[in-house]
């Protein structure tokens, strides 16, 4: 089945054609480590662990590289006001983003390169670019020329005079041009720097990834991807240097980028109060259906975030781990038709969730038990390659939030022990306050064909 993509670069869907079938490169900006995600970053790295999947459910290789900025401004400043070190500072950061993003069900990328293990391949980089007129050297600093480059500005498309307005860059003497960024900076006393030519100094943020992809994607791959708010200036930077260094016309054949993210209508802000990392929202609900909830809209759309969404999200899961409870043991399935056509289609989301939905529904409609059996396998292995219904359907059906006192599993198993020996004894009163009792502690009793088992309301 053909995949077709969106192409920030051309505006256009158009069908992807890798650069070789049989290994397909993917690179995504990854965090920089300097605090907790937040829900729009997970926001990105959701839709795009999405499209590693498809990727590797269609393709025979591909290579998923995501990196790690652990050496930038941020990073410093945070440093600076905690006093923690640098390097505890982006070890612990670190070990959070992974946590989160295992918890949300995010496979790990195939390479998560991180900037300070390449800094001699930048200054490799920001070297050729100097040699080919594209940089210059100024006052320990070392600068990206743009006026050398006739077509920058192809991914963003803004006039030179937004370009500069955008780039929020500071316009300092020794530029040649107020739209000129920094490669190499020197660093500043009790700051990290690295030994250069320029002198002791730090890369810019974007020559950063330009050449961890160039290190370990080549100098064109595939795919590049990252949030909206880094096509200017960041993505248009990494093509400007990538390029002149390389000599290339490309470097990268696809670009996309994920929408904006709002929360209840507003701009997410600390100031507005309504901030929400992925941890945070991690202890209150379950990381599969935060999942479910952000990728319920397309991802070049704008999603507005809402803790309702991610409670109908829970509601929505319950009902699709529902089918596997009822189910048990499943064979081997296909993909349905319809779901990988809806993911093949620029990732659509929303139409390969009502896919789901018809496929949970159609479970429910048989009555033959072979045909609901083959449902079911085909049901879970759709929801599968989206990243759903990989845990036990138990597991999911006892999760509770953090720092819950609810009743432990040994309670409620001699709970529904007791009540059974009502129900033998015709003390129906006694079973169903019994059953009351535990609803009031979140503990929901469904009664079946197998006997009787629970969820966690």
């Amino acid at each position: 089945m053909a995949l077709s993509l969106y192409n920030t670069l051309l505006r256009a869907k158009e069908e992807f054609h890798p650069i070789d079938a049989n290994h397909v490169k993917l690179y995504v900006c990854g965090p920089t480590v300097y605090d907790y995600a937040h829900i729009g970053n997970a926001r990105t790295f959701s839709a795009f662990d999405l499209l590693a999947r498809l990727l590797k459910h269609l393709y025979p290789q591909v290579t998923y590289a995501r990196n790690i900025t652990d050496v930038d401004d941020k990073i410093i400043d945070r440093s600076n006001q905690s006093g923690e070190p640098i390097d505890s500072v982006t070890a612990r950061t670190t070990a959070q983003f992974h946590a989160d993003m295992d918890d949300l069900g995010l496979l790990r990328p195939d390479i998560e390169p991180r900037a300070t293990r390449h800094i001699g391949d930048m200054v490799a980089m920001i070297e050729q670019l100097i040699e080919k007129g594209f940089a210059y050297a100024a006052e320990g600093h070392v600068l990206f020329h743009v006026p050398a480059m006739a077509d920058y500005g192809q991914l963003s498309r803004r006039s030179q005079e937004d370009l500069i307005a955008g780039a929020r860059v500071e316009v300092a003497p020794y530029k040649k041009s107020p739209a000129d960024f920094v490669l190499w900076k020197p660093a500043k006393a009790g700051e990290p720097g690295w030994d250069s030519p320029w002198g002791s100094g730090r890369p810019g943020w974007h020559i950063e990834c330009s050449a961890m992809t160039a290190a370990h994607l080549g100098q064109v791959f595939d795919i590049h991807g990252g949030g909206l708010d880094l096509i200017f200036p960041h993505h248009e930077n990494e093509i400007a240097q990538s390029r002149c260094a390389h000599g290339t016309q490309v470097m990268a054949n696809v670009w996309m980028h994920s929408g904006f993210l709002t929360i209840a209508g507003d701009k997410m802000s600390k100031s507005l109060g309504n901030f929400y990392t992925v941890r945070e929202l991690l202890d209150e609900f379950p990381g599969e259906a935060l999942r479910l909830a952000i990728l319920s809209a397309h991802y070049r759309q704008p999603l507005d975030f809402t803790k309702e969404k991610v409670a109908q999200a829970r509601a929505t899961l319950d009902r699709w781990y529902g089918v596997l409870r009822g189910a048990g043991d499943l064979p081997a399935a296909s993909v349905p038709a319809d779901l990988l056509a809806a993911l093949t289609d620029d990732l659509n989301t929303p139409l390969a969730i009502s896919a789901l939905h018809e496929l949970a529904n159609a479970y429910h409609r048989e009555s033959d038990p072979a045909a609901r059996q083959a449902a079911a396998a085909a049901f879970k292995a759709g929801a599968n390659l989206m990243g759903f219904l990989t845990q036990p359907a138990e597991a999911w059906f006892k999760w509770q939030p953090a720092g819950a006192s609810a009743l432990d599993e040994a309670a409620i198993e001699q709970a529904i022990a007791d009540r059974l020996a009502a129900r033998k004894a015709k003390n129906f009163a006694e079973a169903d306050r019994i059953r009351k009792d535990l609803a009031d502690q979140g503990i929901i009793l469904e009664d079946g064909p197998q006997g009787t088992t629970w969820k966690r309301a």
